[in-house]
């Protein structure tokens, strides 16, 4: 009894130093704005311990003697933004060719350049979709422990594709592919389940997959479907069975409707998804995730020798259509998350997408839940991020004016917290 005795009273010894340890910051703000879904509230007080909101209440609160106090005016607080595809290992308008000459490890430099750039923009998470083997990984591992300054990064790693197919090295002779091949690419269910597992063993935290071609890579196949149904359901199958959603790259519209079909669980660009895929979509319960600020990038450096002709003749071919999908899929009531593909655009910009979502139709509001509460519901970490509540990650941002009103104010963030840290 007395063993017991001792052990009781060393635990609550310690319990008692960690709550003496814990750090509080108090946030006084003018107008908070706790979901995007909500109305806004109010002068508020909001309290964090360490990572974790422990308060908000109206008026201004007197803050614990030993509490850093954050004092943000009339400044309108609300949810840390989110952004579903992000390239953060790369920047915009560089030569294909690169892939042959810089070393992975390159990567993380650029990365860890960008997560920065990407958390002052306001992203506190966002996921990466596609990199090198493992640069995406060491960031993620950087940002979380504080090493890095950074959002929370969700990250794929190297995205799955067909074999010369948008996603695989292409452009260089075969006997350079073969050096530059990362493992990734698969034919067949079987082949493509086994592509799945190994990216999970690797690191993997989703499954990126190019379901259809792509706009910016050397494969001139167009822009419609890559893998056959069977290796999408493989693909989907087993990704659940692990416990991973998918992410699909997707452009033609068949190839979209395959991808829904088969389970997938986002579409990413979606640039010329119909009625049909748009149902599937529904169905399914499949979110699309339009990157209109990519075809904003691409749009600025065209025509300027930035692109190889293979793609500048399927850029031009994609640019009338962008935006049209956000309009059909509100129409039809398929959800529509925030996602920017920055990377193909200067990192940092990724607020911009916020004016092309209500230019093709949603409202103000439904462009912040986008970035927030849908975004968060994408990712299944609802319980987590998207909104403010006490228990959720400390996660918020504060601007000027009202990001209900006119998402402009989105474009220039002020102040930023990440897991309880303010950013620098």
């Amino acid at each position: 009894m007395r063993k017991i005795g001792l052990v009781a009273a060393v635990t609550l010894a310690l319990l008692g130093t960690a709550a003496a340890n814990a750090k509080t910051t108090v946030v006084y703000a003018g107008r908070v704005i706790t979901d995007a879904d909500k109305p806004a509230q109010g002068p508020s007080t909001i309290v964090i311990t360490d990572d974790r909101i422990t308060s908000i209440t109206a008026g201004r609160s007197a803050a614990p003697a030993d509490a850093e106090i954050v004092d943000l005016g009339d400044k309108t607080l609300l949810p840390g933004l989110i952004d579903l595809h992000v390239h953060l290992t790369g920047d915009p308008g560089g030569d294909f060719r690169s892939a042959a000459v810089e070393p992975d490890e390159w990567g993380v430099v650029v990365g860890v350049k960008n997560a920065g750039i990407t958390l002052r923009a306001g992203f506190t998470t966002v996921r990466e979709a596609g990199s090198a083997q493992y640069t995406a990984y060491s960031l993620r591992r950087g940002t979380a422990a504080g090493f890095v300054t950074g959002p929370r990064i969700i990250a794929a790693g190297p995205a799955l594709s067909i074999i010369g197919g948008h996603g695989d090295v292409t452009g260089f002779r075969e006997d350079v592919h073969d050096v530059l091949d990362q493992g990734y690419t698969c034919t067949g269910a079987l082949e493509c389940a086994e592509k799945v597992r190994k990216a999970s063993r690797a690191g993997a935290d989703i499954i990126k997959i190019t379901a259809t071609g792509g706009v910016l890579s050397q494969q001139g196949r167009g822009l419609e479907g890559h893998f056959t149904s069977p290796e999408l359901q493989s693909i989907a199958d087993t990704a659940h069975s692990l416990g991973l959603k998918v992410m699909a790259h997707a452009h033609g519209a068949r190839g979209i409707e395959a991808a829904a079909a088969a389970g997938i669980d986002t579409i990413d660009h979606g640039t010329f998804a119909d009625d049909a895929a748009l149902k599937v979509m529904k169905a399914k319960g499949t979110y699309l995730v339009p990157t209109l600020m990519a075809f904003e990038g691409i749009r600025e450096r065209l025509g300027k020798g930035i692109y190889t002709p293979t793609v500048e003749e399927k850029v031009r071919m994609t640019l009338g259509s962008v935006g049209k999908a956000v309009t059909r899929a509100k129409a039809l009531g398929v959800p529509v998350a925030f996602g920017t593909d920055a990377g193909v655009f200067e990192h940092g910009r990724n607020g911009g997408e916020f004016a092309l979502l209500v230019k093709a139709g949603l409202t103000p509001r439904e462009a912040l839940a986008s970035a927030t509460t849908v975004a968060a519901k994408a990712l299944s970490m609802d319980g987590e991020i998207g909104r403010l509540a006490p228990g959720m990650s400390a996660d918020m941002i504060a601007v000027s004016g009202d990001p209900l009103a006119d998402v402009a104010a989105l474009e220039k963030v002020d102040w930023v917290m990440v897991r309880g840290r303010i950013a620098d």
